[in-house]
């Protein structure tokens, strides 16, 4: 007996050394990692430096005598890079909310009625992802224009909504019907309407929701194309598009610019680190399915 454990711990033991395909594989994930990081982190590096360290060594780490917070103090002295910050927050937090509740009311009709116009309809938001809609720019000024709407946060946030709800509409499709219809029967049988059977299915696709709300976060922070043609004023600017005011024709305050691309990326940066494994759980969850 003694002998036959032994022989199964050794076997168990070979089994788990990693084979040469795998070796190179972590190898390549390793390289592709640094290669991604790195200049992530040169950017951290020279905001943290004075403007003649960041054109004499542009690679090095701050040292006692390279390191400057001018950059920062720049940042909040010669703009108003809190509105900025609070113009970001609002658009992305807003539409990131809409976006989740409208896509899941949105997936749970489209998966629990029978209709004809079903089909149809599913094919109409898979178009939209297909559709990028920077091509209706002109179109989509205009109609903002004739509202009322330019120069306001409330443009921007029509647009990301409208923009974002095809592909979360698909995604959480796959989660609500995924739910058991015997849950689904038996609230209805006690009594409750659908609204009721709604927020009570909901909780189960929290998996798919901070799927769509991660991929709906990025592109809407990030984005620079329809705050500058839609909301281009002092007081409806966004942290993107107030960047660029450290940018010129002829030279470029390069220590201000890292710091505020630096600060723009740190709520992006600490939401992942916070929400990563929902994110990696929702997306290859919706991908299985």
């Amino acid at each position: 007996m003694t002998t036959a454990i032994s022989r199964t711990s050794s076997t168990i033991h070979r089994r788990k050394r990693p084979s040469g395909a795998q070796i190179i594989v972590h190898l390549v994930l390793i390289v592709a990692v640094v290669v991604a990081l790195y200049p992530v982190l040169l950017v951290l590096m020279d905001s943290f430096k004075s403007k003649a360290a960041i054109y004499s060594s542009p690679f090095a780490v701050p040292t006692a005598g390279t390191f400057s917070l001018d950059g920062y103090i720049s940042v909040f002295t010669e703009g108003d890079f809190g509105r900025y910050y609070l113009n970001s927050i609002i658009v992305t937090v807003v539409s990131v909310v809409l976006v989740v509740v409208l896509s899941s009311l949105a997936a749970f009709g489209l998966s629990e009625y029978r209709v004809r116009l079903n089909p149809v309809t599913m094919a109409i938001f898979v178009v939209g992802i297909m559709l990028p809609i920077r091509l209706g720019t002109v179109a989509l000024l205009k109609m903002m224009s004739a509202w009322g709407l330019v120069n306001t946060l409330t443009s921007l946030i029509i647009i990301y909504v409208a923009s974002s709800l095809p592909l979360a509409v698909v995604l959480m499709s796959t989660y609500m019907r995924t739910v058991p219809d015997e849950l689904k029967e038996a609230a209805r049988i006690d009594g409750a309407n659908e609204w009721r059977v709604f927020t009570l299915i909901a909780p189960l696709t929290r998996p798919g929701m901070a799927a769509v709300a991660s991929v709906t976060m990025l592109p809407i922070w990030n984005d620079l194309w329809f705050p500058l043609i839609l909301a281009p004023g002092e007081s409806t600017q966004t942290v993107t598009l107030g960047v660029q005011q450290f940018v010129g024709q002829f030279s470029s305050d390069w220590s201000a610019l890292l710091a505020a691309l630096t600060m723009g990326a740190v709520p992006l940066i600490a939401l992942f680190a916070i929400f990563s494994r929902q994110f990696i759980a929702g997306l290859s969850q919706g991908i299985g399915k």
